[in-house]
Order: structure tokens, then C-alpha cells, then sequence
């Protein structure tokens, strides 16, 4: 049975955040606080009730490393064995409710660096930001700047995150970022007839003059600005890293007259049924490999789902000449015969 919320506060590791509490409900039904205004409150709860959050998590910290198992030893990856023990090893952690302290049994050899089995069972981050934080912040760099995303965390959270801890956390999100992609691959054939749709495009991003590839590196260097401090409006050509953007996925046949592809949202025809929608489907990108590279991966995945090439492959272009010549040398390379190609209406209109 679950112990109720009053009685867990009378612990001893709950001890500070049942204090706090108490403060928060006093204030709450103070004079002052009766008479002021909502949003006075809602800063009140939003200062005061993160503080309270980050006591409780302290405390559930403190109850874990209290009742943390101790045992003779502990075998690393390495295959040496730690049977030093050291008790109440600290590390910070700063949360989304502002910093809290890890404690937790440390084992070390004078052969080897010490581990720490509680680390592992509360999957800690390497560094001091929490996943909260971290997922925060990645959420945020891809719309602002470092700087907002260092203010933004301060103002929406008691955490914080200084802006060069900022810039090593982006790098260290961004490490998984081909693992991810390679975690929905299609590991078998697909039993099915439909079509096999393949899609590519290109998305020109403005890079740091060191992330540029070498040739568009030596244009660059060849052009004069009008300003020192930006690019002005056309001098952004030379200032690009192409980014490859590719999809396969399965779909059933599905016929449509021209007239139904003209049509916009408000005039379809509610009585027929939904087109089919996309089966099985994978997306990824990559500024850093090149073009060919992805559209290889690409035509790897289709073959995957269907080695004996039986199925119809359908690939969506939007019409680049040098793209086209890509997808059709990969298509000899895998000896894949070269179905027409689709280009989409939007870039023909």
C-alpha cells in the first residue's frame, strides 16, 4: 500500500521539502497573499513550488543512497575488479528545479577509475545538466541563439545552464544523431506488393566558414562583403553546406484524376474515401555526408525491403540536375534498373 503524502514528509530525507511545504501554505493564506493580485501568486507558486519540487527530489536522491546495496566489489567493462569502497561519493546535478547532490557508493582500484553503480541505475548524464535540461535546450537551440537559450532556461526554470556548457551540450546531443536514424531501419523484407517510394531533396544551410566544404570554402574566400559584420542580401551563395534529406516508405496503389489533385482541401469530395497513408516510414538527413552518400543509404534500405526488386520503385525528385545524376549513378552502382522518375507538381508549377 502506498503511504500517504504526510506520512512520507515526516521522513527524515523528506524532512526539508515538509518544511517547505508548510511555508508555501502559509504564505499561500497570508493577508498579503489574500489580497494580491493572480499573477503575484503565480510568480509566488513558481519560485516557491520549484524549490519545493527540488527538495523532493533531493530527498528521493537522499532515500536511494540511504538504502543503496553495498557489495563486495564491482567488475567494469574493463574486466577489473573494484573492491574499494568509499560511501556518500557526491556529484551535482542541476535540474530543471534548480541543483541537487548525488550520493552514492564509489569503488575504485589503484588499476582502474572508480564506478559508481548508482550512476548507471539513475542513467546520469556525464555532465551536470539533468535530461530535463537537456532536452530543453536542444528544443530551444534549434529556434534561438545560445544566448536566448541560456536565458530562456533561467527565465522558464530553476535550472541553469551557462552558455559554454550550452555549446558542449548541443555538440554531445548531436552525437546520437545518425544512431537515431539508424534505429528505425527496415531489418527484413516487407510482404506486400505496393509500391516502394524513395524521395530526396537538398536543403542549402549557412555554415561557420570552418564547416564548409573545401570547394565552396575557396569561393568564399575569393568574394568581397559590403559589411564586416554579416553578409548582406545576395552574398550568401558561397556560404552553404548542402544538406541531403531522404525517405522510403510503403503505400498502397491509389488512383487520382488531375482534377482531384487541383482541388484544394475545401472542395475534396467528403463522401470518397481517404487517400491510403504512408506505411513503414523512414526519414533522416545529413549536412555531413555527401549527396551520394545518403541516396546510397537510401536505396540500401529499399533493397532491404525488397531484395528481389519485385515490387514497383517510385522516386519523387524535385528536378536538380546534379541530384538526378546522383540517384541514377547509385541506381547502376546496386544494379537497381532505373524506374521513371516522379517529379513533383509543385516544382513544375
Amino acid at each position: 500500500m502506498e503511504q500517504s503524502y504526510y506520512t512520507i514528509l515526516q521522513l527524515e530525507e523528506f524532512a526539508q521539502a515538509g518544511e517547505q511545504l508548510g511555508r508555501l501554505l502559509s504564505k499561500l493564506v497570508s493577508e498579503q497573499m489574500m489580497h494580491a493580485e493572480h499573477g503575484d501568486v503565480e510568480e509566488h507558486l513558481k519560485v516557491e513550488g520549484a524549490e519545493f519540487l527540488r527538495l523532493l527530489f533531493q530527498g528521493q536522491l537522499n532515500a536511494r543512497a540511504e538504502n543503496e546495496q553495498k557489495v563486495q566489489g564491482v567488475i567494469g567493462s574493463d574486466g577489473v575488479e573494484r573492491r574499494h569502497r568509499r560511501e556518500w561519493c557526491q556529484r551535482p546535478l542541476m535540474t530543471i528545479f534548480g541543483d541537487v547532490t548525488v550520493s552514492r557508493i564509489g569503488y575504485s582500484s589503484r588499476r582502474a577509475t572508480s564506478l559508481f553503480p548508482m550512476d548507471a541505475e539513475l542513467n546520469l548524464p556525464p555532465d551536470e545538466s539533468s535530461h530535463g535540461l537537456r532536452r530543453l535546450t536542444a528544443e530551444e537551440i534549434a529556434l534561438v541563439s545560445y544566448d536566448e537559450v541560456v536565458a530562456s532556461v533561467q527565465r522558464t526554470t530553476a535550472g541553469k545552464v551557462p552558455k559554454l556548457q550550452t555549446e558542449k551540450l548541443v555538440a554531445a546531443v548531436a552525437g546520437d544523431f545518425e544512431e537515431f536514424y539508424k534505429g528505425n531501419q527496415g531489418a527484413a523484407p516487407e510482404g506486400s506488393k505496393d509500391p516502394l517510394i524513395l524521395s530526396f531533396d537538398g536543403k542549402g544551410i549557412v555554415m561557420r566558414h570552418d564547416s564548409l566544404r573545401e570547394q565552396t570554402k575557396k569561393a568564399a574566400e575569393r568574394e568581397d562583403h559590403k559589411l564586416k559584420t554579416r553578409l548582406s542580401k545576395g552574398e550568401k551563395a558561397n556560404r552553404k553546406r548542402m544538406a541531403t534529406v531522404a525517405t522510403v516508405y510503403a503505400v498502397e496503389r491509389h488512383m487520382r484524376t488531375a482534377e482531384e489533385v487541383m482541388r484544394s482541401d475545401k472542395e475534396q469530395d467528403d463522401t470518397k474515401p481517404k487517400p491510403p497513408r504512408a506505411r513503414n516510414k523512414r526519414v533522416w538527413a545529413s549536412v555531413e555526408r555527401e549527396a551520394e552518400a545518403v541516396i546510397s543509404e537510401a536505396i540500401e534500405e529499399a533493397l532491404r525491403r525488397d531484395p528481389r526488386k519485385k515490387r514497383p520503385w517510385v522516386i519523387l525528385v524535385d528536378g536538380h540536375e546534379q541530384q538526378l545524376r546522383n540517384i541514377r549513378g547509385c541506381l547502376r552502382k546496386y544494379g537497381v534498373a532505373e524506374d521513371v522518375p516522379i517529379l513533383d507538381f509543385i516544382h513544375v508549377l
